[in-house]
């Protein structure tokens, strides 16, 4: 059995905590293909498993020991636990980074969560189901493989991968882990930077408060900023949600020494103490970046200067482990090598990604549109899973400053007839402005792509190879906002340009094959030579167009039967990183 799986690294890294136990690892695992599992009470526990599984790989996947790409909808998971004797006294949390789809998850015979929803964590307090010695954990996850009207991205409805679809989810694919906090504990902060006034808002939630209680309960931040202390202010918790700003000294526009970018990556230190009558019951170790986005002007700002966009299509997908990394040092890699070829931000494309990619976003210096794994047909139980789905997930990385624009919605995914349904162009008007409401600091794209209504920024996917084409193309923003690349209108529902910033935000594709790996791109290259040429031919023009305020490149790595990607699946550049990188300076 492959032990690759036992990743031990914190999952969560920008709410930390010493008390927690890694439940990565070799599961009992079983197929459910009968579902003969309710009924016969496998929630109870006293069945064994017949297969085992490496945690937190889905079956499909090599690393998982399985490596099984059929139809199997419902599957169940076992292990047993004795928990650490430092948990002793304290309530304990189950968490689940993801698990696609649906979940339900009993400790002992009794459950203690379910949860729908295939991209987003949820968690349960355990304590009351455990007892002492020896403990049973139960999951059972049912996906809907056919479902068109799932949020699935990139994961086919058929068993092949083909086209642009790739191998299915099924389960849990994300980090499982256990945590020991106290009745009275930090739930959740929330940071609200604001670079103009040097300030940063602090909203923290307490959880365990009692109503009428007696106790005084306070809370103890602790700021600093590369070791050095910047603040310290204790105050009482009187409700669950508490709010204060507090004003950085130190930190100005004049030479951005303190802000974060993504050629600057300055991160603030957070420390949190609980405590109840003078005595400490929860410290969290956090952390948050000074940045603005904004639009001024028609231009895209970051930290009130105009910043021009360098990103490149990134699917977030591994030969060995599909949506899962393989390692933490995969993730951080892939950051590394999309740096050193010269680009400044990545769209994470139909995947809502794992929180340690963030977190080396955070720290390297990455911008990240954050995306959502969108539906292929239009329904309303699509629309009830999707909104709640994308609620969950915008809450999850809302404190990363990496993150500087949402993209609930993809090229009319979900959304097939939003050209002359009214319905669907009203849930795609209510996904941009349900996204304004949830954060007021980052902008949001309605539809990437095409066939867009509201929208902060104006994003057009081309994948003409053309330089000449390209040049002439978007020369001036009139001749740019009324193409139509992929024969699709750039605006619907009486919406039209509005002098937004324009974005290729889908162009290149350029196939080469450096691998063992057969497949196809939207144009091709026959020698390192030819693909050196054909990058420059594409990515030149938008950088001296005058009117594109950024681009995104398909893709970063070659993906299943695509091999358009910059590096091959297993990460190794086609052609020479400080090559790709002089293109993308222009040179």
């Amino acid at each position: 059995m492959n032990t690759i799986a036992a990743r031990t690294e914190y999952p969560r890294p920008q709410f930390s905590r010493d008390a927690w136990v890694s439940l990565n690892g070799e599961w009992e695992f079983e197929f459910d293909d009968q579902r003969a599992g309710d009924s016969e009470r496998w929630q109870l526990g006293n069945r064994e498993f017949s297969k085992r599984i490496q945690v937190p790989f889905t079956f499909e996947s090599k690393l998982s020991g399985i490596g099984e790409t059929g139809f199997h909808d419902v599957v169940w998971y076992r292990r047993t636990l004795t928990l650490p004797e430092h948990f002793a006294g304290k309530r304990t949390i189950l968490h689940f980074g993801a698990v696609d789809y649906d979940a339900s998850v009993w400790v002992n015979g009794a459950l203690v969560v379910k949860h729908e929803g295939g991209h987003t964590p949820f968690h349960a307090d355990i304590t009351d189901a455990l007892q002492s010695g020896e403990n049973t954990i139960i999951v059972k996850a049912e996906d809907y493989g056919t479902d068109v009207f799932l949020p699935r991205g990139k994961q086919f409805w058929e068993e092949k991968s083909h086209s642009i679809w790739y191998t299915r989810t099924t389960g849990i694919w994300q980090p499982v882990w256990l945590e020991a906090v106290s009745p009275v504990h930090l739930k959740k902060v929330k940071y609200v930077p604001n670079i103009d006034t040097n300030e940063i808002q602090i909203r923290t939630f307490v959880a365990g408060l009692q109503r009428n209680s007696s106790d005084n309960v306070s809370l103890q931040v602790n700021l600093s900023f590369k070791g050095e202390p910047v603040s310290q202010d204790t105050f009482q918790v009187t409700s669950f949600d508490e709010s204060r700003t507090i004003k950085l000294k130190g930190l100005n526009d004049h030479g951005m020494d303190r802000f974060w970018s993504p050629e600057r990556p300055n991160l603030y230190d957070a420390e949190f103490v609980v405590l109840v009558n003078g005595v400490e019951t929860d410290r969290v170790s956090s952390y948050f970046g000074m940045r603005k986005i904004s639009l001024e002007n028609g231009k895209f700002n970051l930290n009130n200067r105009p910043y021009f966009m360098k990103l490149v299509l990134d699917q977030g997908y591994y030969p060995d482990g599909n949506l899962t990394p393989p390692t933490d040092d995969a993730m951080k890699q892939d950051v590394e090598l999309t740096k050193a070829m010269g680009f400044n931000g990545a769209r994470k494309h139909q995947k809502v990604e794992d929180p340690r990619y963030l977190y080396w976003c955070d720290r390297l210096g990455l911008l990240v549109w954050g995306e959502a794994a969108n539906a292929y047909d239009y329904s309303e139980e699509y629309v009830r899973r999707f909104t709640k789905e994308w609620q969950e997930a915008v809450d999850r990385d809302y404190n990363h400053p990496c993150i500087a624009v949402w993209v609930p919605m993809n090229e009319s995914w979900g959304i097939p007839n939003v050209q002359i349904d009214v319905r669907q162009q009203q849930h795609a008007l209510t996904m941009y402005h349900l996204t304004k409401s949830l954060d007021t600091t980052r902008l949001v794209v309605s539809n990437d792509g095409w066939e867009q209504l509201k929208t902060d920024l104006f994003n057009i996917h081309d994948y003409e190879w053309r330089r000449e084409v390209l040049a002439d193309r978007y020369s001036t923003a009139e001749k740019a906002v009324t193409a139509m690349p992929a024969n699709r209108q750039l605006s619907v529902g009486g919406y039209t340009y509005e002098g937004q910033p324009i974005l290729v935000t889908e162009f290149g594709g350029i196939a080469y094959k450096k691998s063992d790996w057969e497949g196809w791109g939207y144009s091709g290259a026959s020698n390192d030579e030819d693909f050196e040429t054909r990058l420059r031919n594409v990515i030149q023009p938008l950088i001296f167009s005058g009117v594109v305020q950024g681009y995104c490149y398909t893709q970063l790595t070659d993906v299943e039967q695509e091999i358009n990607g910059l590096l091959t699946y297993d990460r190794q550049p086609k052609i020479p990183l400080e090559v790709i990188k002089s293109i993308n300076e222009g040179k």
